[in-house]
This record gives structure tokens, C-alpha cells and sequence, in this order.
């Protein structure tokens, strides 16, 4: 099923826009993130974890399900389809994990920014930032951006079948890609190094290492 020109274009500004929205909360997270690590300030180490998890849950997380189900009406809705071409399986692969990462991750950071509401002004330098995680977000999703405007060839044995049957010729399969093997290390990779983060409660800045710390810390009712 092939969209109308019209309800196509408005298909695609909507995905651009979510994509673009995004991308720019995430580096207005990281830059508070960034905040909470570097500043003596202790307001400002507040303010900046109430900040990240209303961004978090009132900004990204909403901008990247938009994103998800805007992609997924543009990859049906459009000759490109969902499973023919490898950069946009690619494509698809990563934002739902990226997606996954940001709801198991964002309780923690609604525990911090709890934790952060009720600790005395002292204890709040120790408190740190979230900066890993919106680190690696960014780059994946500057990842997916440079797939959809490259589009790198490469059809998947399903495209191929599509093609072939479309064309009535007799044509043998190829071989997978080099990028789709590099990428699919890549994200092999990445998956077991989020596995193991979420488990540990993130990286030196993560915000899972310090809650234990917070709770004695902070004040009591």
C-alpha cells in the first residue's frame, strides 16, 4: 500500500520533526546532565535532575515513540518498505532499542530527581549527572539520521524476493553487505554494553551509582 503524495509529505514532515525534536532534547539533556556533573552550585545540581526527568518523560520519551510510529507509517506507506532494504531494518532496529533503553532507564532517573528534591544542600555535590546514557543516545540517533539521508544500498533476501518476483526474472540472491555486518557487530556490541549498564546501574556518572548514598543523605520527613 503505496500513501497519496499529499498524505505522504505531511507523513514525513511529521517524522522529520519528531526526529529532529528528538535529537535536540537529548542534547538539551546531556547539557544538563553536563550541569549537575561540573557545578558547585547546589540549586543548580537540583534543578538540573527535576529538569532532566521532566525532559526525559514529558519531551524525549514522547518525541521518540512519535518517531517510532511515524517511521514505521512512512517505511509502510512508501515503495521502501519495512523489511526490503537493510538501512531502514537498520534504521527501525535501533530506534526501538534506543526507545527500550530510555523506558528502562528513565525510573531511575525519576529516583534521582526524588532523591534530589529532599537532600540537603550539602549532600548534593556528590550527587553527579547522567551522562552516558544520553551520550551514547545521541550518537545512535545521529546514526539512524546519516542512514535515512545516505540510504546505503544493500536489499535484504525478503527485498530481493519482492524484486525479483516484481520483475519476473530468475536473479540470485547476494550476499549480505559489508556495512549491514559491521553494523550488526557494532550493535551486538552495544546491546551486552546496555545490558550490563542497566544491570550496574550506570557508568561513573550514571545515576543508579550514587542512590544508595542519596537515601542516607537525605533529609527525613
Amino acid at each position: 500500500m503505496t500513501m497519496a503524495p499529499g498524505l505522504r509529505k505531511f507523513a514525513l514532515a511529521g517524522h522529520l520533526t519528531f526526529s529532529i525534536g528528538w535529537i535536540g532534547a537529548v542534547v538539551s539533556y546531556l547539557a544538563l546532565g553536563v550541569s549537575a556533573v561540573t557545578s558547585q552550585d547546589a540549586q543548580t545540581v537540583r534543578a538540573a535532575w527535576i529538569a532532566m526527568e521532566l525532559t526525559g518523560w514529558w519531551v524525549i520519551l514522547p518525541s521518540a515513540l512519535a518517531t517510532l510510529l511515524t517511521g514505521l507509517i512512512m517505511s509502510l506507506g512508501t515503495p521502501w518498505g519495512l523489511f526490503r532494504h537493510y538501512w531502514v531494518l537498520v534504521s527501525l532496529a535501533l530506534t526501538i532499542l534506543s526507545t527500550a533503553v530510555l523506558v528502562l532507564h528513565m525510573p531511575t532517573v525519576s529516583s534521582m530527581a526524588n532523591a534530589a528534591r529532599g537532600m540537603e544542600s550539602a549532600s548534593l555535590g556528590g550527587l553527579g549527572g547522567d551522562l552516558l546514557h544520553p551520550g551514547l543516545g545521541l550518537v545512535v540517533l545521529l546514526v539512524i539520521t546519516l542512514l535515512n539521508i545516505y540510504k546505503p544500498r544493500g536489499l535484504t533476501p525478503y527485498g530481493w524476493r519482492k524484486q525479483r518476483a516484481d520483475s519476473n526474472r530468475d536473479t540470485a540472491i547476494p550476499g549480505t553487505p559489508g556495512w549491514v555486518k559491521v553494523f550488526g557487530i557494532i550493535g551486538i556490541v552495544l546491546v551486552l554494553f546496555l545490558v550490563i549498564l542497566l544491570f550496574n546501574g550506570g557508568g561513573r556518572h550514571g545515576p543508579g551509582r550514587h542512590i544508595p548514598a542519596i537515601k542516607h543523605g537525605a533529609q527525613q520527613p
